[in-house]
């Protein structure tokens, strides 16, 4: 369905909706600084104790004589790093980089920070990313423990009271006293909040984070921790992966790494194997379109992390996800009973980026993270191909329908696609089907957004198929960007988006031209927009 009319429908969808909406705005305040958590898990890696370059290891640097040469300006830097040296010469430091500015200021400070930015940015602007890090700051220093629980509900809270605020003067401000007004309001806000989060804030997320860790020590003390998968893995093929890890999982492991230089909570939703152990049993208990794809997804998904490619496949058979439940509960179980974790968030959930986050806490740890995988897709195969092998004759009979409807399902859940779905849409008769729509407006297309849930991925895919169409068709002075739809601003004359997606989006943007598309790789509406607006060019 292509829609063109920039009036704004009834936003449907219901609680998934809802939900989704939620999860997004919670990964969006981490997704964006993702490199930055993964930047503070390698030089954790390196310079801890017991790191590659720790006092503890043979390749230790105690960086003997370095006073004299970066300590020469002066007796008190001379004295801070004879203090550090000192520290490392008892073993107790690992390494003068890990004491002199960067494993605990940046865990403690930079990150929370880069959260509240970003989560203020997402509220208000610019201003609002200002006055949300002031604010974040005094509940980070009123605790002064890694604030990544406070700085998601700071952040987002100080931004939206700033925007309240300029509202009340909105259009009263005598001209030429605008700036003043705007950067003394923005400051003395920015005070009273981290006035407010150092003294009544903060403690109260520290009590907050003491008793979510609790809660998390309980399920393990007590070996319930393999029983969160029952909620994980559903909720993961509903799209709500990215609420759960980055939202709920991500902050409380920086906090328990921090501690202990590894979480297991990393694992629970990241694990690769459960999606490997699905999609080889497909390639070997499967039928049609779905056996023969299932190979080459599984690639994609263990190799390259989008473990969104192996949901149609438990949508197409949703018993399916009994047997990922079970992998990832064995995968938990594992790490539980053999201490494994990660070092840093594994982004994206790719086996590359497991080893990397794993070999952070060492090379024991890496060998149990490995075996936790292969037990979670070991559990996973055998459980799906007793399901497969159950049904495979009513499988025979419709899997033409089942799974070219799954496909659909799956991109109208999130608007996720990869070359390996657009392979499964073109084999299968289902996927197949679709007619032209007849894009058309009479608005001047120059700027035109992809919008998906996260604003990567599939968005940044089917940006650059439609700047490729615009090159090969000679057409000029048309930008094409990707976003998340929480970030669609209504600047944008033209706003792509998968189908089911297509009404956030306009309401979000509710004076562009929307376009629907099944998937973002391989959409037949990229023709009808190249040619709509080669004919524009043509009549100006």
């Amino acid at each position: 369905m292509t829609t063109t009319s920039p009036a704004a429908t009834k936003t449907g969808g219901g609680l998934r909706t809802g939900v989704q909406r939620v999860g997004t705005f919670l990964s969006g305040m981490i997704m964006p600084n993702i490199a930055a958590f993964i930047a503070w898990g390698f030089i954790t890696m390196l310079f801890i104790p017991d790191g590659f370059f720790g006092a503890r290891s043979p390749f230790g640097w105690h960086w003997a004589g370095v006073a004299e040469i970066v300590g020469g300006g002066g007796d008190s830097a001379i004295i801070g790093w004879q203090g550090a040296m000192t520290s490392v010469a008892e073993g107790d430091g690992g390494n003068i980089l890990a004491y002199v500015g960067l494993v605990g200021p940046m865990v403690t400070y930079l990150l929370p920070l880069l959260i509240a930015n970003t989560a203020g940015r997402m509220v208000y602007g610019e201003r609002g990313g200002v006055v949300a890090t002031i604010a974040t700051m005094g509940v980070i220093v009123g605790t002064n423990i890694p604030m990544f629980l406070g700085a998601m509900i700071m952040g987002p809270l100080a931004a939206w009271i700033t925007k309240q605020m300029d509202r009340l003067w909105d259009g009263k401000i005598r001209p030429g006293f605008e700036m003043l007004v705007n950067n003394f309001s923005a400051g003395i806000l920015g005070m009273i909040l981290a006035i407010f989060g150092f003294f009544a804030f903060g403690p109260v997320m520290l009590g907050i984070s003491a008793v979510l860790g609790a809660a998390v020590d309980w399920l393990v003390t007590l070996s319930l921790l393999p029983l969160v998968s029952i909620i994980v893995e559903p909720a993961k093929v509903l799209f709500l992966n990215n609420a759960i890890n980055h939202g709920v999982f991500t902050p409380l492991g920086i906090e328990q790494a921090a501690e202990t230089g590894k979480s297991i909570l990393f694992l629970i939703e990241a694990n690769p194997g459960p999606g490997l152990g699905l999609l080889l049993a497909f390639s070997f208990f499967g039928v049609g379109v779905a056996k023969a794809s299932a190979p080459g997804a599984a690639i994609i998904q263990f190799f390259g992390g989008i473990h969104e490619i192996y949901f149609p496949y438990a949508l197409s058979k949703p018993t399916t996800i009994l047997a990922l439940i079970a992998g990832g509960a064995a995968g938990v179980t594992t790490n539980m009973i053999l201490g494994g974790g990660l070092a840093f968030p594994a982004a994206p959930g790719s086996i590359i980026a497991v080893t990397a986050a794993a070999l952070g806490a060492g090379v024991g740890n890496l060998l149990v993270v490995y075996l936790s995988v292969i037990i979670a897709a070991v559990v996973t195969f055998l459980i799906t191909g007793v399901i497969l092998r159950a049904s495979r004759k009513r499988d025979l009979a419709a899997e033409g329908d089942s799974f070219g409807a799954a496909i659909a399902q799956t991109e109208a859940n999130k608007g996720k696609s990869s070359a390996a779905m657009d392979a499964l849409r073109a084999s299968s008769a289902a996927g197949a089907a679709g007619a032209a729509t007849g894009v058309a407006t009479d608005r001047r297309i120059e700027n035109v957004v992809f919008a998906c849930d996260a604003g990567m991925g599939s968005s940044a895919m089917g940006a650059s198929v439609l700047r490729n169409k615009f090159k090969k068709a000679g057409v000029e002075g048309v930008t094409v960007t990707n976003q998340s739809i929480a970030n669609l601003d209504g600047t944008a004359d033209l706003v792509i988006t998968q189908q089911q997606l297509t009404d956030r989006a306009k309401a979000q943007s509710p004076n562009s031209v929307h376009v629907s598309v099944d998937n973002f790789m391989n959409a037949p509406q990229y023709e009808e927009v190249v040619e709509m607006v080669r004919e524009q060019r043509k009549e100006s």
